[in-house]
């Protein structure tokens, strides 16, 4: 390296072009350039492309942070097996996520508790999002109810465009919301804002007939499962509780937790959820 040169102004003009990752490793490729006598050309796509892969991390990790995906829950530690109605070809197929998402269509996982649902939603919400795709996950009472404070300070419109930023809004536990006129009113203005524009993962315990217990009109009851089964995809996972089968085999090993409940993946990581 030529004894003239100013890296001090490298790092000031690099700051300026916005390229954190080429300030910071320049000088090791730097290096490593002059010792095996790269061309030019070879050092500045070594540059770019790490630029570019570091870019990537840090938005994975942005956006990770902003999904609130429950911690541990992936494709690859969800127990296929357990729930073979299910096809893992089928899902991982969906976390490609290049149609339905751009189509804003839905998926729908319904089943009795304990079966999964939970933990299969959020890993696919994790797969897209390594793909590059927007995902938030919240419990459908706690969304609920931030738009119904929304609508009370006059700024529902805002809150519902805030989150069209999401490519996949998952939707957990959607049929547990009260029968409450104001809340289901809220419900089916996401709903209906989303409609073939944006599109939405359910996870619900009961079958559509029951669903008049989440919307007190008929009416709104009849429109909101048209939009939300209009281009969807439908998985029932109808299996036996999960907690309930890990009860009763702990019940028959006796006292204490048997090592293969382990899940090495998830020590030390806080659950928000048990393994629905």
């Amino acid at each position: 390296m030529s004894q003239d040169f100013d890296a001090t102004r490298l790092s000031l003009l690099l700051n300026d072009l916005r390229l954190p990752a080429v300030k910071q490793i320049w000088p090791t490729f730097a290096e490593r350039s002059d010792k095996e006598g790269w061309p030019a050309a070879r050092l500045l796509m070594a540059l770019a492309e790490h630029e570019i892969a570091e870019r990537d991390r840090r938005r994975i990790e942005r956006h990770l942070r902003d999904a609130k995906l429950l911690p541990g829950k992936t494709l690859e530690n969800f127990d296929f097996d357990a729930v073979p109605m299910v096809s893992k070809a089928h899902v991982s197929a969906l976390c490609a996520g290049d149609g339905w998402l751009r189509n804003g269509a839905n998926l729908i996982l319904m089943g009795p508790p304990g079966g999964g649902k939970s933990h299969l939603s959020s890993a696919i919400g994790l797969s897209l999002l390594e793909k590059g795709w927007k995902v938030l996950f919240a419990r459908t009472t706690d969304l609920v109810q931030r738009l119904q404070v929304a609508r009370r300070e006059l700024a529902l419109e805002s809150a519902l465009n805030r989150l069209d930023r999401f490519d996949l809004l998952i939707l957990d536990d959607f049929a547990y919301v009260s029968k409450d006129q104001a809340e289901t009113s809220v419900l089916f203005e996401l709903i209906s804002a989303r409609y073939e524009r944006r599109s939405l993962l359910l996870t619900a315990n009961q079958p559509f007939g029951e669903w008049n217990k989440v919307f007190p009109d008929p009416a709104m009851t009849i429109a909101a499962v048209d939009r939300l089964v209009h281009h969807s995809t439908i998985f029932e996972l109808n299996v036996e509780s999960y907690r309930r089968r890990t009860a009763l085999q702990r019940k028959q090993q006796g006292p204490g937790r048997p090592a293969h409940f382990a899940t090495p993946n998830n020590v030390g990581v806080p659950s928000l959820h048990e393994n629905e």
